[in-house]
């Protein structure tokens, strides 16, 4: 027990010693997350106001500093509080001999780095996506994916907002991923996760992009707007599930764009007995199972 009580201090320790060395500039650039992430939004943040698509939204729109709170919320404050918990279950996988080898199906280390960051890239995609359909399609999972759904006026800062259960979902998936990779990430990683986070923030912002041909590659504003939207197709309980990635929702049939005025409603049927501030939503999806 104490092993595992040391790990937890541990890990939650050189998580918060790594954050606040991050922001005084200390780490090497490539892993400084912190203020790559403030960078990127304030370059997208320059974009929504110099190129509006929806040229009536207010430059500090609706939501705009809780959605703010959330890029940091979840990128930071939730990855310290859960990093002591992550080494404990690392430890138990190993107590097990359950090693990141253990599920090894394409070994990428011997490729070239460049195919390797494209190979990672993808696959890690491909997870989110299908992690993505299971929060629409899971009466219980929706309760949760509420939270990114409540969006009224898309900024790039609600790229982040989302409930902190996605995370307890979405990392051991992606964790998942890494080990079918041969149990490692890529040492230029960096690059494939700084270009998640430019393509989720473009995909959120209030600019008219398409990306012309790649459309049917890259994930985009404008198709990801209609996966806002309140009034769905029939029958359907979600469309473009793309995270960067618009490849998959062509693949298996699950795109939908009828227009791009960029002037849908958003949200979700029952959104006004749905929380409005911060801590209400932190609570919400528990207890409630209608969808």
């Amino acid at each position: 027990m104490e092993k595992y009580i040391n790990a937890f201090v541990n890990a939650f320790n050189g998580t918060v010693d790594w954050t606040w060395k991050s922001m005084l500039f200390e780490v090497p650039w490539y892993s400084n997350y912190f203020w790559g992430l403030i960078v990127i939004s304030l370059i997208v943040w320059l974009l929504e106001i110099l190129f509006p698509w929806r040229k009536n939204q207010s430059i500090i729109r609706k939501d705009f500093w809780l959605d703010g709170f959330y890029m940091f919320f979840n990128f930071f404050v939730f990855a310290i509080v859960i990093s002591g918990i992550y080494k404990i279950l690392e430890l138990l996988f190993t107590d097990i001999n359950i090693s990141s080898k253990s599920l090894v199906i394409v070994d990428i280390s011997n490729l070239p780095m460049w195919l390797q960051l494209v190979v990672f890239f993808i696959i890690l995609d491909f997870v989110q996506w299908f992690t993505h359909i299971m929060l629409h399609k899971f009466s219980f999972l929706w309760q949760f994916h509420k939270v990114h759904h409540s969006v009224k006026e898309m900024g790039f800062a609600a790229h982040l907002r989302y409930h902190w259960m996605e995370n307890i979902l979405y990392k051991p998936l992606k964790t998942f991923g890494v080990m079918i990779l041969g149990g490692f990430e890529p040492e230029q990683a960096f690059i494939v996760h700084f270009f998640a986070i430019a393509i989720g923030h473009l995909n959120h912002a209030n600019i008219k992009i398409t990306w012309g041909p790649l459309k049917y590659v890259f994930n985009n504003p404008v198709m990801h707007l209609y996966h806002h939207a309140y009034v769905l197709p029939e029958g359907k309980y979600g469309i473009n599930y793309g995270i960067s990635l618009s490849l998959w929702d062509y693949i298996f049939k699950t795109n939908y764009i009828p227009e791009d005025s960029g002037t849908i409603e958003l949200g979700f049927p029952d959104e006004d007995e749905f929380p409005k501030g911060f801590f209400g939503q932190l609570v919400s999806g528990f207890g409630n199972s209608k969808k």
